[in-house]
């Protein structure tokens, strides 16, 4: 079928966020018109993008979900595959397949106020809309963070990005050092330990790591949207107490580990961060599977710098020497806001750092736009469903206002602060090219999804907003 290039609304992206747009668009906006521009060849975006062995969700599947297609089997944590496979089903189920065009990228989009419309730039020529939806997600597709060390072109094996995993890596049989402490490093490290001969997981500082259950047993009784939302409140409730009890929380997250180890593992050298739980996002190993790996001896935490790269492996600070045949630099993502487009007002360059987050999920000064974020602290899906629905809800407000536009306008005085609240190293390398957020309602981000679904739901749709 083929695709209109010019539609009421273009969404950027078809990954979680933007078939989560489109659903909800033809659910609560019927009479309007949408297409999706997906640069991949697949649906999924960030669950087709990792190939890496093992990728998976750091969020229980409950949450991770569409709320109108609750996931209803035991199995909480899942495979980067079956998450990439239940979005496609859904956008395939809901009716959305053919309002998609693959293989097209967007690069640029102006607005018009005289035609109160985008003129958007893709690889496949010419779109229009009246309203933008960039669900594009907010990391880098074309390049992950990878630091560079001296000694590289030394090293005799093989060095990959897990970003970028090449499908004839044979690592069976084989040592690997794994560089990072995250979530990719966590999930990677049981995984390849499988079949390798022993896997090491060199960190330059602990993270806090957690096991949690892989399956929720209530899941086979309880009603699906009830077990959605026990799995809200508890991440909500576990959050306010690491925030409210962080030291408390810190020692629980450790004793919990030292009982899941071997008797007289160095706990606080290998798993206590010098920060406070969720001043990064805490590592989610499913039924404990990192511990498990480390007591049957396939897998070893080394930790401290890294000197350099040797022919052998790696070298540490401290002397000590990583042997390795294979190397994985899982050091981490770098953020592209907006997908990287470009965007311009009335022939003005829209410039992020310069503007202020509106509810969330708009720019300050820039027309019929809307931003798929998600939570730091939460489900990705649970903040872009929101932002989903609160789009329709301005769509039908301002059909029934004759309005074309709708633009936040920053109130005077406002105060500003950073729109994420953590200091993991893809936030702080970003922090010159993300806009900020205010310290009052609605410009103020809370990262409680009861306070969003209260107020996208209830409050004025179009509270600070300039209708034309």
């Amino acid at each position: 079928m083929e695709v209109s290039k010019h539609v009421d609304v273009l969404i950027v992206g078809a990954g979680i966020s933007g078939v989560d747009a489109a659903c909800r668009l033809k659910q609560r906006c019927p009479r309007k018109s949408f297409a999706i521009v997906e640069a991949r060849a697949r649906i999924g975006g960030t669950w087709d993008l990792f190939r890496y062995p093992g990728v998976r969700s750091d969020s229980d599947m409950y949450t991770l979900s569409f709320p109108f297609r609750p996931w209803s089997r035991d199995q909480a944590i899942v495979g980067g595959e079956q998450i990439r496979r239940y979005v496609e089903d859904t956008a395939r189920d809901i009716g959305i397949m053919d309002q998609i065009r693959f293989n097209t990228r967007v690069t640029a989009a102006s607005w018009s106020s005289n035609d109160a419309r985008w003129s958007v730039e893709t690889s496949d020529g010419l779109y229009t809309c009246r309203f933008l939806y960039l669900a594009s997600g907010y990391y880098d597709y074309a390049a992950g963070y990878r630091p560079e060390w001296p000694g590289e072109a030394d090293f005799k094996g093989q060095t990959v990005h897990p970003q970028f995993w090449p499908e004839d890596l044979d690592f069976a049989g084989k040592n690997v050092a794994v560089i990072g402490s995250g979530a990719t490093a966590v999930t990677l490290v049981p995984s390849m330990a499988e079949t390798a001969a022993k896997v090491t997981m060199v960190q330059r500082s602990p993270s806090y790591i957690v096991a949690a259950p892989a399956r929720d047993s209530m899941a086979k009784w309880l009603p699906a949207s009830l077990v959605r939302w026990k799995h809200i409140l508890l991440t909500i409730f576990l959050y306010a107490r690491a925030r409210s009890r962080p030291d408390r929380v810190a020692r629980f997250i450790k004793d919990k580990a030292r009982e899941a180890l071997p008797e007289g593992y160095p706990v606080e050298r290998d798993f206590s961060p010098s920060y406070a739980p969720w001043d990064q996002r805490l590592c989610l190993i499913p039924d404990g599977d990192l511990f498990a790996a480390m007591s049957s001896g396939k897998v070893g935490i080394a930790t401290g710098e890294i000197e350099r790269f040797v022919p052998e492996g790696l070298l540490l600070q401290g002397g000590e020497t990583i042997p390795a045949d294979v190397i994985v630099t899982a050091t981490g993502l770098n953020m592209r806001l907006l997908g990287g487009i470009e965007l311009v007002v009335d022939d003005e360059p829209v410039r992020a750092p310069e503007r202020v987050i509106y509810k969330g999920m708009m720019l300050s000064g820039v027309p019929n736009l809307f931003v798929a974020f998600g939570y730091a602290n939460a489900s990705w899906t649970l903040r872009s469903d929101l932002t989903a629905r609160a789009a329709c809800r301005l769509i039908n407000r301002m059909e029934r206002l004759g309005a074309r536009s709708a633009t936040p306008i920053v109130p005077d005085g406002i105060g500003r602060k950073p729109v994420l609240g953590l200091t993991s190293g893809y936030v702080s390398r970003a922090a010159a090219i993300l806009p900020s957020q205010g310290d009052r309602d609605p410009w103020h981000v809370p990262q409680n999804y009861l306070r969003d679904l209260a107020a996208m739901t209830f409050a004025r749709i179009d509270e600070g907003l300039k209708l034309g």
